[in-house]
């Protein structure tokens, strides 16, 4: 979806930037910045090389992982790379977000899903791993970041988006075989994203599931969860050159 969102918006005459871990997927035309996003220095690393005014900033960065990997800074890796890249690039690109007219972060994950929690007790699924354990936490991880930016009273606006199951190339035979018959194109998903760039929602948060509004009221999007996840990650020894 990364991919297909850039075309779109080459295609409108937009200078894009595109960071990624393999220079060989990087797409003709845009600024490609090598970075594992999995890497808090690399992280802040790549974020660096951007100076210029930011109009949107689009996350989509995941990878699963069978078994618990642990980055060298002590972080399970889904954790690092789908939640905390994510707050990061947030955070690190702010200045640059807020010197744009009209600014917006998208953040593609599961939006609207219920199932899934954040294990306060155990963030780092250091007693009990599983993939889709993993997956759920980081995406209810990234429901809340969004609360806890638009709280903040920022020019940037923040949109959740679950495009639903898309056909985004993955290796996966089962899965490759249940897109090809279940999965929307992903012309078709990456389309309100190229919309939101050109045209920002007006409220602080907006959420949506395939297509249909989330109200802010769920719980998945709790203030309090948000603000406590925000002082967790705020607290990550990882992070501490950062405070």
């Amino acid at each position: 979806m990364g991919r297909a969102t850039a075309l779109e918006r080459l295609a409108r005459g937009d200078r894009v930037i595109v960071i990624g871990s393999n220079p060989a997927k990087a797409v003709e035309g845009t600024e490609f910045l090598q970075a594992d996003l999995s890497s808090v220095k690399e992280v802040v690393r790549v974020a660096s090389e951007i100076t210029g005014p930011v109009d949107a900033l689009a996350l989509f960065a995941n990878r699963t992982q069978s078994k618990r990997v642990e980055t060298p800074e002590g972080l399970e890796y889904t954790f690092a790379l789908y939640y905390l890249s994510r707050y990061l690039l947030g955070e690190l690109l702010l200045p640059q977000l807020e010197a744009s007219p009209q600014p917006v972060i998208i953040n593609v994950a599961g939006v609207g899903m219920r199932v899934g929690r954040i294990h306060w007790d155990d963030m780092q699924l250091r007693r009990k791993y599983g993939l889709v354990k993993a997956q759920l936490q980081a995406g209810r991880a990234n429901d809340l970041l969004g609360v806890s930016f638009a709280a903040q009273g920022r020019r940037t606006r923040y949109v959740h988006y679950h495009p639903g199951f898309t056909r985004s190339g993955s290796q996966n035979v089962v899965i490759k075989l249940l897109a090809r018959f279940f999965a929307r194109p992903v012309a078709e998903s990456v389309k309100p994203i190229v919309s939101w760039i050109s045209t920002p929602p007006e409220q602080p948060l907006t959420a949506i599931d395939r297509g249909k509004d989330v109200p802010l009221t769920l719980k998945t999007l709790s203030p309090a969860d948000a603000a406590r996840l925000d002082a967790y990650t705020k607290g990550l020894a990882a992070l501490a050159d950062l405070n």
